[in-house]
C-alpha cells in the first residue's frame, strides 16, 4: 500500500490505506453516525484520494468500486472552514481532494406543496436528507455558462451534488417569488424558500 505524504505527518510517522482502514473500522465508521465534527486529530498530511464531479471515488488513480468501502471512508469524511476535505480519526486528520461535493443526491422525495412542501434527498450513500434550515439547499451559477450546480447541505459542511435528473424534477416543483433582488425561481422546503439560481436567471 502507498504511503500518505508525511510532509506535516508528527514524528515522521506514516499511515497507508490498510492502517486508515483499520483505524475506521475500530470507530465502527460506515455503521452509524461518528461524531466526527467533535473530533480534533493532529493533521497528518495529504492522500492520493479524490472524489470526482461525477461521484466516483479514486485512489493514486485508480478507482475504488468496493461499496462498503467507500461508504467506510464516507462516514469519517470532514469538511473543515477551510473549504478542505478530511479524513478523521481521533487521532488522525489526512487531507483528500473532493472535485465538487462530497456526496451526490440522486433521488428526491416530495410531500405537500406550498409553503408546507418538504424536500427529501437521498444520497448514493444510502442517506435521506431533509431541505431546510440545518440541511439547505443552495444552487452555484457559473457566471459565463450559467450552467446550475445544485447542492444540499448532508452533515456538517459536507454536501451533495443533485444529478441532473433529481435536479430537473425538482424545477417542477418551483414557483416564482419576488424577493428584494427581483422575482427568484425557487422551491420552498422545511419552511424555507431555496432559489434555484439567481434572480432573473430563469428568464434567460
Amino acid at each position: 500500500m502507498a504511503t500518505l505524504k508525511t510532509s506535516n505527518a508528527r514524528d515522521g510517522e506514516k499511515t497507508d490505506l490498510a492502517s486508515l482502514i483499520a483505524m475506521a473500522r475500530a470507530q465502527g465508521a460506515g455503521e452509524n453516525a461518528l461524531p466526527v465534527e467533535t473530533w480534533n486529530p493532529e493533521y497528518c498530511g495529504e492522500m492520493d484520494m479524490v472524489i470526482r464531479r461525477d461521484g466516483s471515488w479514486w485512489h493514486e488513480g485508480t478507482r475504488i468500486t468496493r461499496a462498503p468501502l467507500i461508504k467506510l471512508f464516507s462516514s469519517i469524511l470532514r469538511k473543515d472552514e477551510d473549504g478542505h476535505h478530511y479524513l478523521v480519526t481521533p487521532v488522525e486528520k489526512i487531507q483528500i481532494t473532493v472535485e465538487c461535493a462530497a456526496f451526490q443526491a440522486i433521488r428526491v422525495d416530495v410531500e405537500n406543496s406550498g409553503n408546507d412542501q418538504r424536500l427529501f434527498f437521498t444520497t448514493n450513500m444510502d442517506e435521506v436528507v431533509e431541505a431546510g434550515p440545518d440541511r439547505p439547499l443552495r444552487v452555484e451559477t457559473d457566471p459565463k455558462t450559467l450552467e446550475p450546480t445544485p447542492l444540499i447541505g448532508v452533515r456538517g459542511r459536507l454536501e451533495a451534488m443533485l444529478v441532473r435528473p433529481v435536479f430537473y424534477e425538482l424545477v417542477e416543483h418551483a414557483v416564482e417569488v419576488e424577493t428584494p433582488d427581483g422575482i427568484q425561481l425557487g422551491v420552498y422546503g422545511g419552511g424555507e424558500f431555496f432559489p434555484l439560481g439567481p434572480a432573473g436567471i430563469h428568464e434567460v
